[in-house]
């Protein structure tokens, strides 16, 4: 436990100094995953590629010793995953370019699960966020802002989370669950400084977007997103400390995403 409690003092005092740490306890609290298993399972875009695990092997050797492996291939895009910024705008930062200031940060929840239950095409709105800040404050400068609408609890029926149990392009003209409006993308690209955006859906736009403006918006400032994200209803308002680390695809327009919090016993 000391060496983790280390680990991670020696990350925030890098990216955000002496300062931060100082107001930040390591030692009391929980960590909470945000990650959907990769598995037979895991959802992705209907006109996408889907998981795959194929067996090496399993078993005793000649050696006699049990041994375990597996080969695996999977989409960019399925699952819980990293959207970077170069996926809808040319010449952003590809996976591997963006920095750990950008995937480790405080968390800023927005609950807008009402909203969905009633639509869920929803739209979330700047509306949304002032309310939220009547209550809790202005969302601070650099602080990963998600939103949670409650579509994790269908993961992983196809039906009930994407709207469409169909594949292809058929599939993907059913898309129905809730996003992130553009006019919201660009209100707070003008108005706040977060450092990255998520939500508990498949996409950043939401699900019947043909233009998904609200990536191109968003990704022109190099603000990468994070979908599919587990569990948003175990996290705090604020408080929460997200460290989000994308498989280091070269090039990468996206990523497997291991996406975890670690939730205070008192928040700071």
């Amino acid at each position: 436990m000391k060496s983790a409690k280390f680990f991670y003092t020696a990350i925030i005092i890098l990216l955000y100094g002496c300062n931060t740490y100082q107001t930040y306890e390591w030692e009391n609290g929980s960590w909470i995953d945000l990650t959907h298993s990769f598995s037979d399972e895991t959802l992705y875009w209907p006109t996408s590629s889907t998981f795959k695990k194929d067996t090496v092997f399993v078993g005793i050797t000649e050696g006699g010793f049990y041994y375990e492996s597996f080969d695996i291939c999977t989409a960019e895009h399925g699952g819980t995953h990293l959207d970077a910024p170069i996926h809808f705008f040319e010449g952003r930062k590809t996976v591997d370019q963006i920095g750990l200031n950008r995937l480790t940060g405080r968390a800023v929840v927005i609950d807008v699960t009402s909203q969905a239950a009633t639509d869920r095409d929803y739209q979330i709105t700047v509306e949304d966020i002032i309310i939220w800040e009547s209550e809790y404050g202005r969302i601070p400068e650099h602080s990963i802002l998600l939103f949670y609408t409650g579509m994790g609890d269908y993961w992983p029926d196809p039906l009930q989370y994407l709207g469409t149990e169909k594949r292809g392009t058929e599939g993907a003209a059913e898309l129905s669950f809730p996003g992130i409006h553009p006019d919201t993308a660009r209100w707070l690209v003008d108005n706040r400084k977060i450092i990255a955006t998520g939500l508990d859906t498949p996409s950043l736009d939401y699900g019947k977007s043909n233009l998904f403006e609200t990536h191109v918006i968003l990704f022109e400032q190099n603000i990468p997103g994070f979908e599919n994200v587990a569990n948003l209803h175990l996290l705090p308002p604020t408080g929460a400390f997200v460290i989000a680390l994308p498989m280091k695809i070269k090039n990468g327009s996206g990523a497997p995403l291991r996406i975890v919090a670690h939730v205070p016993d008192i928040a700071p």
